[in-house]
């Protein structure tokens, strides 16, 4: 790219506003008044190349407005993934399409049809946020490494034009210069200004970390939507609910059939009216139904897989230790939690059933039917055995009145049996549910009669492992870094020099312009010199008077 030759003799790159060395402005615009410090005038890259298509790129994603708008977008989509409910929290056995159809209508299958039910686990919306992370990258390398170069080599001595363009600006005729910047220099070493000094001027600077405050703050976000991101990668976060039924060893979602846990005993403890203290007893008045409760509980044990199992065998596992999980009281183990977060008391386990002769009242045995996995054949006396043809777990009729099931969970359950005996080889085939006995083909002469249930309490427990809370913390915590540093403080400088026999006093910050004000204005108090004024105070004045007159 061409390069612009400052009158001083340096070289300056294309796209730079002010020289690198003396700070003249490069621009012919006689008529403005300030000049435009932002990163202090120099050559941002995404303003000086666009020839590539890394560089349209780099462009691109150099633009505040771009990341502004990429941040506005995410936010929107985040809000649509609240309007109902995320895959992860509807009932597990409850398949998503039927489900947002069923529950909300036209606008719920619309929602799945368009991805929203897995939003923030979606790879558009992976894409939404390493958009911003990259756009963040961007902006900052475009912005603060001109800006660093800028400062680290910016000189003492000035172009006048460069001081008389600053909001903060006054000259004086003075005749005992070296006198007056003595006494200058020793009042700003007072307010803690680095001073540096050269061929009589004075180029006084303090708070600079200040200025990389924001890009602190970028890096804290690039962190955080790091550690996001990475939640999404396995076995970096696991947040999944598992029932777990009295009796029952299931292996724990997320640990590869590493661990196993097995539900001793559940036990829900609640509060007794007139035993208890007086404070429950009100409590148990306002609950309405009599009862408030005191504890979740279960008791579990915890396994371990044997490293040594062979796959397809059953495996051996090693019990590690028994725990009594409560709320606020999780099993921890290996980085994993399993928190209580819900129950369900008395769920059907077992149902049993005798085979019948109607016409005798004869019972030629009992089948116990596992409603959690079925066989399908059960032998009774000889020559008598029942097959179960269909299963319903949740049972209804749909709108075509055929039978159907709601879940996989036993909630109503419901069975075609077919009843093979020594008088009828071919048999009968019986629909039954609770309190339903229908003989699809005609009048039986057998059927199966209820015999009794079995009920087990089940526990809902939330795995969590979570690698990435440090990622997402350290984000955070320099974020906030960044906060305090662009808040509490300000980047001041104050150039002094002698031109033609005027002591020239300009002043820069990037913020808190009416405090360097007055600060300058205590440097120079031992002095005849005249305080800066506020360039941008002036024409505003200038300006309000223009209209009034």
């Amino acid at each position: 790219m061409e390069q612009v030759k400052c009158e001083c003799g340096h070289v300056n790159p294309h796209g730079t506003v002010l020289c690198e060395s003396c700070g003249k402005p490069l621009e012919d615009d006689q008529n403005k008044q300030l000049i435009d410090m932002r990163y202090e005038g120099s050559a941002r890259r995404s303003q000086t190349y666009n020839k590539t298509f890394i560089d349209r790129i780099w462009n691109f994603f150099s633009s505040v407005k771009v990341g502004v708008w990429l941040i506005v977008i995410t936010l929107v989509v985040s809000a649509l993934g609240t309007i109902y409910p995320q895959v992860m929290y509807i009932p597990p056995t409850v398949s998503p399409s039927d489900y947002y159809k069923q529950e909300y209508g036209f606008t719920g299958q619309l929602y799945y049809q368009l991805g929203f039910h897995n939003l923030y686990g979606s790879w558009w919306y992976m894409i939404l946020i390493a958009s911003i992370g990259i756009s963040l990258v961007i902006c900052s390398l475009d912005r603060v490494v001109p800006l660093y170069r800028a400062l680290k080599k910016q000189g003492v001595t000035r172009h006048e034009r460069f001081l008389r363009r600053q909001r903060l600006f006054s000259t004086t005729s003075v005749d005992n210069y070296e006198d007056t910047l003595r006494i200058i220099k020793t009042n700003l070493m007072k307010k803690r200004y680095s001073v540096r000094e050269e061929n009589g001027n004075i180029l006084a600077e303090k708070g600079r970390f200040s200025r990389w405050g924001p890009y602190v703050n970028h890096i804290g976000l690039i962190i955080f939507l790091g550690g996001a991101m990475l939640r999404f990668v396995p076995g970096m976060y696991i947040d999944e609910v598992m029932w777990v039924r009295e009796g029952e060893t299931i292996s724990i979602p997320g640990t590869e059939g590493k661990y196993f846990l097995k539900n001793e005993s559940f036990v829900m403890e609640v509060y007794e009216e007139g035993k208890e203290k007086e404070v429950f007893d009100d409590a148990i008045e306002r609950a309405g139904n009599g009862m408030v409760v005191k504890n979740y509980q279960t008791t579990v044990t915890l396994y371990e897989k044997s490293p040594d199992a062979i796959p397809g065998e059953e495996a051996e596992l090693k019990k590690i230790k028994d725990h009594e999980i409560k709320v606020n009281v999780p099993l921890k183990h290996d980085y994993y939690a399993l928190y209580q977060v819900d129950y369900k008391l008395n769920e059907l386990s077992t149902m049993s059933f005798m085979l019948l002769d109607k016409n005798k009242e004869e019972a030629h045995g009992t089948i116990k039917i596992d409603l959690r996995d079925p066989k399908l054949m059960y032998e009774l006396d000889t020559g008598y055995s029942v097959e179960i043809i269909s299963y319903f777990p949740d049972f209804y009729f749909d709108s075509e009145g055929a039978p159907t099931t709601k879940s996989k969970i036993p909630n109503n359950p419901a069975f075609v049996f077919k009843m093979f005996t020594p008088d009828k080889p071919n048999g009968e085939i019986s629909f039954v549910a609770i309190q339903q006995n229908i003989e699809p083909y005609g009048d039986n002469q057998y059927k199966m009669a209820f015999a009794g249930i079995e009920t087990k309490d089940v526990s809902a427990l939330t795995v969590r492992r979570d690698f990435t809370l440090w990622l997402l913390g350290l984000g955070g915590t320099v974020f906030m870094i960044g906060v305090i540093q662009g808040m509490y403080w300000q980047h001041r400088r104050v150039w002094i020099q002698q031109v033609n026999g005027e002591m020239l006093i300009a002043g820069h910050t990037n913020k808190n312009w009416f405090g360097l004000k007055n600060e300058i204005t205590s440097i120079i108090k031992d002095t005849h010199l005249t305080p800066p004024i506020d360039q941008v105070q002036e024409e505003q004045i200038d300006h309000n008077y223009q209209k009034v007159t």
